[in-house]
């Protein structure tokens, strides 16, 4: 990154003191980045898969290929592959294990950056108008890397039994490195600091001010899920016992559970927002009603609510969502203050509709087919929740914009003197 900043441009300038002669090469870094963001999160997959394979029976029925191939399934399932079991599609994806490989792309994709980040123009040259192709060669070459590993895995775990889809693999991994590792790239490359000079400074605040926004959301809606499964954690419990579970099998399976907690994160912010979700069709929990019928024995579905009409209080339940978007907004422009109203609102409204836009594009891949009959349909509504999304984080970033810029304002007239 330090390459960018002005100074000597002949051979022999030295960048964090190297000289820039003995720069990596940008072609293979790039490349076998990519291949290292797939691997890593592959060869976690796959040491869970064997080591669930051992745990299951200490090895006593097939052989440790199988373990791979049900770890390697597993990571496909993350990219959004789908697989079948008897015949029964499975099309709900694990979002754990493709937060995990989201977060590799964006590591590895930073250190490349970092990396390949003295080649190119240096900043001078970039702003004379110069063309730079360093970010988007490097992002080429570690998309192209990524989706060996992913093509390689689908043709070599895949079966006529299971039928993972190679096309959505091949989707997901674009969109993950397009999404999170050129990212990575363009900030460790110090790029994205020099392009980001082009955009408005109140676009950038109030960008960064919805990041913020669906932050605390989904970490809100999360630990709602998770106090009301260990409010009902007996109920959980009592699922297990009656799986005939021994400990190996029960800890390989709550292991497996866990990749499905980002998921019910998501379906509890349904809930807070109104919608609700459905556990199979024909059912609908939502803070109004929740009918459900009978529903498969899965530990995770103890944090449901009991069938029926709902309490009273469960109402209120609909005030977070806008509050929690006012107190995000509000504290992201703590640290780009303005004394402008109109700015203060725009900033916070442009902030809650992105917010609400990007937690509906996560309500679309949240959801899915876990089984046969009535669970075909599980999770929201993606448009239901888009919107109400939209409309309770928009009015909350204003109430938390307009807020702020009045406790800025008045800060600036009291240190006036």
């Amino acid at each position: 990154m330090t390459s960018l900043l002005p100074g000597p441009t002949s051979a022999a300038s030295l960048r964090g003191g190297v000289d820039r002669r003995n720069r990596p090469p940008l072609a293979p870094v790039a490349l076998l980045g990519g291949v290292a963001a797939a691997g890593a999160t592959l060869l976690v997959c796959l040491a869970v898969g064997v080591i669930g394979w051992f745990l299951a029976d200490a090895g006593a029925h097939g052989t440790p290929r199988d373990g791979l191939r049900v770890g390697a399934l597993g990571w496909l399932l993350g990219h959004g592959s789908g697989i079948r079991v008897e015949g029964v599609a499975i099309t709900i994806v694990p979002l754990g294990i493709s937060a995990l490989c989201a977060w590799s792309a964006w590591r590895i994709g930073h250190r490349v950056g970092d990396a390949i980040s003295g080649h190119g123009p240096d900043a001078d040259r970039i702003a004379d108008g110069e063309r730079d192709w360093t970010v988007p060669t490097a992002a080429s070459l570690f998309t192209a890397g990524y989706l060996v590993v992913a093509v390689v895995t689908g043709v070599l775990a895949s079966t006529p039994e299971t039928a993972p889809s190679l096309p959505r693999v091949v989707v997901w991994s674009f969109l993950l490195t397009a999404s999170f590792g050129w990212a990575g790239i363009a900030t460790g490359s110090g790029r994205l600091a020099i392009w980001a000079t082009v955009v408005p400074p109140w676009l950038r605040a109030a960008l960064a001010g919805g990041l913020r926004i669906l932050a605390a959301f989904l970490v809100a809606s999360t630990a709602v899920f998770l106090v009301a499964l260990l409010v009902d954690l007996g109920t959980a419990a009592n699922v297990m016992s009656r799986l005939h579970t021994g400990a190996g099998d029960a800890t390989i399976y709550t292991v497996l559970s866990a990749t499905l907690v980002p998921n019910a994160g998501i379906f509890a912010g349904s809930y807070l927002l109104g919608p609700g979700f459905l556990v199979g069709t024909g059912t609908i929990v939502s803070p109004a009603l929740v009918s459900l019928g009978p529903v498969p024995m899965f530990p995770l579905l103890a944090a449901l609510p009991d069938e029926g009409p709902t309490p009273a209080w469960t109402a209120y339940l609909l005030v977070l969502p806008p509050l929690l978007a006012a107190v995000a907004a509000a504290w992201a422009q703590r640290r780009t203050p303005t004394v402008r109203w109109e700015e203060g609102a725009l900033r916070g409204c442009v902030g809650g509709v992105t917010a609400g836009l990007l937690l509906g594009i996560l309500t679309a891949v949240s959801g899915g087919a876990a089984g046969p009959g009535r669970m075909t349909a599980i999770g929201p509504g993606a448009m239901d929740v888009m919107v109400h999304a939209v409309t309770a984080f928009g009015l909350g970033g204003v109430v938390g914009g307009l807020a702020m810029t009045w406790w800025q304002r008045r800060t600036a007239r009291h240190a006036a003197p």
